[in-house]
């Protein structure tokens, strides 16, 4: 389906060794309960792509769409925007405006001259970013954006469009997090930060725990516990939230892989080397969203024993997916940093090794997360060969 690319492998000595309590059962009951009250909620659909399982050599396989969410094109919407309001609910209380707003009255702008004097902030490489902005936005806060020089014009205006301020950083993603830091620091401005670090954490909590009713609606969905779950890696938030989830509805038995991009694969370095650990360099990877070269000190202490295996793939192989899903009917439209999952688990099923160090096997059922749609239509179009203006419509020929 897809040309034999070289990839990394690496299975986790730690896999099911006790650990900490990263994510809580009643914050997430707390999260899925509040988002699913938001205008605009709304169920992402799960496909099943028979025809891919087929190829694998597999029983079946499903893949979570998030390119419809909120209309924001990523699953980042459950977690960004929900810990602005928890954010915000608890700054009212402690200046005494509020003991215990409900996010309807913020959505009603009943403390709206008391948010506004509420400054959020965060560093991203787009979909986190929009999140962050979009629940600004929409709860009545102030909002900063900083994202480094790599993130693209077409996704700096899409935050633009929430009303968010953007500043740029010279260097990386974990730059532009040190930046935004520092500068909240100094203006008395509030992170909502999708990375957690020594210090920081209750935050990117709240983050994760909304990431997880992705989790929960896909898993739901589901005539049958997957075997399998192949999910991208980043800063890890998103991998630690399905794999807490995962676990809280079918206990240990499926299997977790993280898939990062080769060029910044700080999980599968942190694996290797049973620490967390930062990998060095530019980071310089066409899966922007996963251009992440430090792990969320959350996300490690779940994914150092609840993830499987770690994975690395190019970027090439990224796009190859990307072309693989466009082409099929219907079709499925993909961003650069949605599709590693699947990816990986196409590398992996036509590698005799690697499949077996997995243990896939005709009677593997996967599932796979497709985290965002087309959040940069034009360079979408410039990958694929197709536009697709709307990432939830079907894609169509350039002209």
């Amino acid at each position: 389906m897809i040309p034999h690319r070289p990839f990394r492998l690496f299975v986790n000595p730690h896999h099911g060794t006790p650990g900490v309590v990263v994510l809580p059962e009643s914050g997430f009951r707390r999260a899925a309960t509040e988002i699913a009250a938001w205008p605009g909620y709304a169920v992402t659909p799960l496909h099943p792509l028979p025809e891919i399982a087929a190829g694998c050599g597999i029983a079946a396989l499903h893949y979570k769409d998030e390119g419809s969410r909120f209309g924001l094109g990523s699953f980042k919407a459950l977690g960004g925007a929900y810990a602005v309001a928890r954010l915000l609910v608890a700054e009212l209380a402690k200046r005494g405006v509020a003991n215990a707003a409900r996010v309807s009255e913020l959505l009603e702008g009943r403390y709206a001259d008391a948010t506004r004097a509420i400054t959020v902030t965060c560093a991203t490489d787009g979909n986190h970013g929009r999140s962050v902005a979009w629940g600004a936005q929409r709860f009545g806060a102030r909002c900063v954006i900083f994202v480094h020089e790599g993130v693209s014009q077409g996704r700096r205006d899409a935050i633009a469009t929430y009303g968010a301020e953007i500043r740029v950083v010279p260097g990386t993603y974990d730059d532009a997090v040190r930046e935004a830091a520092a500068t909240a620091e100094r203006e008395g401005w509030f992170v909502v930060s999708d990375t957690s670090y020594p210090g920081y954490t209750e935050v990117p909590r709240d983050v994760m725990q909304g990431y997880r009713l992705m989790a929960e609606e896909a898993l739901a969905a589901l005539s049958e516990a997957p075997t399998h779950v192949f999910v991208q890696g980043g800063v890890g938030g998103v991998a630690a939230a399905v794999s807490v989830q995962l676990r809280a509805r079918f206990g240990p038995g499926p299997r977790l892989v993280v898939v990062e991009p080769e060029k910044a694969a700080c999980l599968l370095a942190s694996a290797e080397a049973g620490q967390a650990v930062a990998v060095p360099g530019e980071l310089d990877t066409l899966m922007a969203g996963l251009a992440c070269g430090e792990p969320s000190l959350l996300a490690w202490q779940e994914l150092e024993r609840g993830a499987f295996a770690f994975m690395a793939i190019s970027d090439d192989t990224a796009v190859e997916v990307m072309r693989l899903l466009a082409a099929r009917s219907p079709a499925i439209v993909a961003g650069e940093s949605a599709v590693a999952g699947l990816a990986g688990l196409l590398l992996a099923a036509a590698d005799p090794t690697a499949r077996a160090a997995l243990d896939l096997d005709a009677q593997s059922r996967v599932l796979v997360f497709g985290t965002e749609g087309a959040t940069d239509p034009e360079l979408y179009a410039r990958l694929v060969g197709v536009s697709s203006p709307d990432s939830h419509q079907a894609v169509k020929p350039v002209s």
